[in-house]
């Protein structure tokens, strides 16, 4: 017998250190060979590690949420026979870059050639997220059929293989006594952590100043409710978003100081050109941020295409990273559930981000007269060191009258 020690690799982007995010396997399990044992957190992604070796695990280094830095151990193996580390930094591993490898927000560690031949079965592709929910269930992801890049097994996939073997029935569930809920620590890690860390500073460091209006969206929705009825295709119809994307493009033309980031470390802000519109995203992993790049070059279907795209990856973690980092200024929606008004919190480096509340019918005074009106509230949120509350107010302005009269929104100027 003798002893392997699986040491982290550098996992990119400068990182010198990452937090446990999930273990796959515990102390005294047998482990194969590019067996997944764990995922490890960026600050982008979900990033799967799998086993060099095969063995017996003997040591773990910590828990979900502990920092471990790169090159120190992580996993120990007690292995049938002498075993030694490929040549080669990182223990041994390399980052794959191949696109069949890299999923939404997760990428893979995957070991070297081994020195001697060994037969394994192909690597199932998918999220740590998926690939906990199957172990829980005891479903072996090689049964369940991929329809993702490479045959990679999305949330979707899983969840409708899951009902398949079940036989699609519901089976009857005898009453039973309500058990008393008893009080549960939740560990704050990975994606929720850096969350609450962005949060914090972007509440902390920036001074929001928030604006809300109110706006009449019944021209709006008629104008899309006829080109959804012109359109039958599911894949190109049309919400209010990009709408309002157009609309916030054309007043960024006149108010180019709120489509700026700002780098603290030069103290420099930076106006952008072109205009890289962030969506916020609820997911089952927490809040994210796709990014619909140079969405000034799009039309208003191709600009819904692309926030339709951006938000799905992110909601299934099949996002690059270029896709969550970027932006210059975000639009946030709370969908059904939008409500009055929010404030938002700006989302750090940006000096801007546009909250959209729910769309309700209600009556209001037009021209004299009581009338029922669609009507919805945008609630703003600016960094007022850099955005006067003037021109935050001008600019809200703007994109208020585009939406009342939609037509104007497609004007060349």
């Amino acid at each position: 017998m003798s002893e392997y020690v699986f040491k982290l690799p550098d996992l990119g982007e400068g990182t010198v250190e990452s937090e446990i995010g999930e273990w796959f396997i515990k102390v005294g399990d047998q482990v194969n060979e590019e067996d997944v044992v764990g995922t490890m957190m960026t600050d982008k992604a979900a990033v799967e590690l799998s086993s060099p070796v095969s063995g017996r695990v003997t040591k773990l280094a910590g828990e979900p949420g502990d920092i471990i830095a790169v090159g120190a151990a992580l996993v120990t193996f007690e292995t049938g026979a002498a075993v030694s580390a490929p040549a080669g930094a990182n223990g041994g591993q390399q980052l794959v870059a191949e696109a069949d490898t890299t999923e939404v927000g997760t990428a893979v560690i995957a070991p070297e050639p081994a020195t001697q031949a060994t037969t394994t079965r192909p690597r199932v592709m998918t999220s740590p997220a998926v690939r906990r929910m199957a172990k829980e269930a005891g479903i072996d992801l090689a049964a369940v059929p991929g329809s993702g890049a490479g045959g990679r097994v999305t949330r979707r996939d899983f969840e409708q293989f899951v009902k398949q073997t079940a036989g699609g029935t519901a089976k009857a569930v005898p009453p039973r006594a309500v058990a008393t809920r008893e009080d549960k620590e939740i560990k704050v890690i990975g994606l929720r952590r850096i969350i609450a860390e962005r949060m914090a500073m972007a509440t902390r460091e920036i001074p929001h100043f928030t604006y809300v209006e109110e706006i009449d969206v019944t021209e709006l929705e008629s104008l899309r409710r006829h080109l959804n009825d012109k359109n039958s295709g599911k894949n190109d119809r049309l919400t209010l978003l990009p709408f309002l994307g157009m609309a916030l493009i054309r007043a960024l033309r006149e108010f180019p100081q709120c489509n700026a980031t700002y780098d603290k470390e030069r103290n420099v802000l930076l106006q952008h050109g072109p205009v890289n519109l962030g969506i916020a995203t609820q997911t089952p992993a927490g809040l994210k941020v796709p990014v619909v790049h140079g969405a000034e070059t799009l039309s208003l279907s191709n600009l819904g295409q692309e926030i339709r795209r951006v938000s799905a990856a992110a909601r299934d973690n099949s996002i690059t990273k270029a896709e969550l980092s970027g932006s210059t200024i975000t639009i946030t929606s709370l969908g059904k559930l939008g409500g009055i008004v929010s404030t938002p919190v700006i989302n750090q480096p940006e000096v801007g981000i546009i909250g959209v509340n729910r769309a309700v019918e209600r009556p209001v005074v037009l021209n004299g007269q009581v009338a029922v009106r669609l009507m919805m509230n945008l609630s703003s949120s600016f960094d007022h060191r850099f955005v006067d509350g003037y021109d935050a107010a001008a600019m809200i302005q703007g994109i208020k009258e585009m939406l009342e009269h939609p037509a104007t929104i497609f004007l060349a100027e």
